[in-house]
């Protein structure tokens, strides 16, 4: 089974058995059947669905797919903040090592982070990591503090508030929509703020014609698949780039793709007494979900 995140090239997603964000992905690899994952996503992800299922052979085109946000979260360093912490509940974004999601109690997507935080217990302090700005969106959505590790994502954190007021201005019938792990002061700007999934879908039901999107590129593919009619404006970063794409996820191609599909490599292994640890607070978010 072929499984890709929105933030693919739209080759892969058109090549994909499935295309969806974290939360749906991993989903899909609980309950598929096949005996063989070829997540075209990054590493994070690919690692997720090797923990539920541990018995299978994963596969990830590029080994060296990352995420800025895991990688800003080293778990010794998040070992250190945990235990400054005593007695808190430790609620993980998705985009997180296995050895981080290995100490906490629940494990949460962008499109489940508010629900999942609403069923922690009301008696104790909550840790967010690693995504501060999906935290400060999720703790305004609540009303419960948290305690935020200071981490933040690569992509949605170098959107321009000047560039989004910006685009506004040059198109007034325009929605702007953005993804929470956005920083506050673009997310002031927006008409709608969801997951990734929840950006597509909002766009496709919308009976308005043209948004200004701001999240990371790959998304509009689908956004054009399913609206053709519609227009839709890639938010630009600050550095003068056109559009802005996760390196990260870009890593895996077309050739990368066929040639891991052939030789059945690279795969991905997990320490087997950590996965168990990890599949623990997974196993809650899919219950919660």
């Amino acid at each position: 089974m072929i499984l890709a995140h929105y933030y693919q090239e739209s080759e892969i997603q058109d090549v994909a058995d499935f295309v969806g964000d974290s939360l749906a992905l991993a989903q899909q690899a609980a309950k598929t059947k096949a005996d063989t994952i070829v997540f075209c996503g990054v590493h994070f992800m690919a690692e997720t669905a090797k923990i539920l299922n541990p018995g299978k052979l994963v596969l990830l085109p590029d080994l060296k797919a990352g995420c800025s946000l895991s990688d800003r979260c080293p778990p010794a360093a998040f070992k250190h903040f945990v235990d400054q912490h005593p007695g808190a509940f430790v609620v993980t974004y998705v985009n997180s090592s296995a050895a981080v999601k290995a100490m906490s109690d629940v494990i949460c997507t962008s499109s489940n982070a508010v629900k999942m935080v609403e069923r922690a217990p009301k008696d104790r302090p909550i840790i967010f990591a690693p995504d501060q700005h999906l935290g400060r969106w999720v703790m305004k959505k609540t009303g419960r503090e948290m305690i935020l590790w200071p981490g933040s994502c690569m992509v949605h954190e170098i959107f321009s508030e000047k560039e989004i007021l910006r685009l506004k201005a040059e198109n007034p019938d325009a929605l702007v929509i953005a993804h929470p792990e956005c920083e506050m002061a673009v997310l002031r700007h927006a008409d709608f703020i969801g997951s990734t999934k929840a950006l597509l879908e909002y766009a496709v039901a919308s009976q308005k014609k043209k948004f200004i999107v701001v999240t990371e590129v790959g998304i509009i593919h689908q956004m054009q698949k399913q609206a053709p009619e519609k227009t839709f404006i890639p938010a630009p970063p600050d550095n003068g780039c056109a559009c802005n794409e996760c390196p990260h996820m870009k890593l895996n191609t077309m050739e990368k793709l066929y040639l891991c599909m052939r030789d059945k490599t690279p795969s991905l292994e997990l320490n087997p007494l950590l996965s168990k640890q990890a599949l623990t607070p997974l196993q809650r978010m899919l219950e919660w979900s």
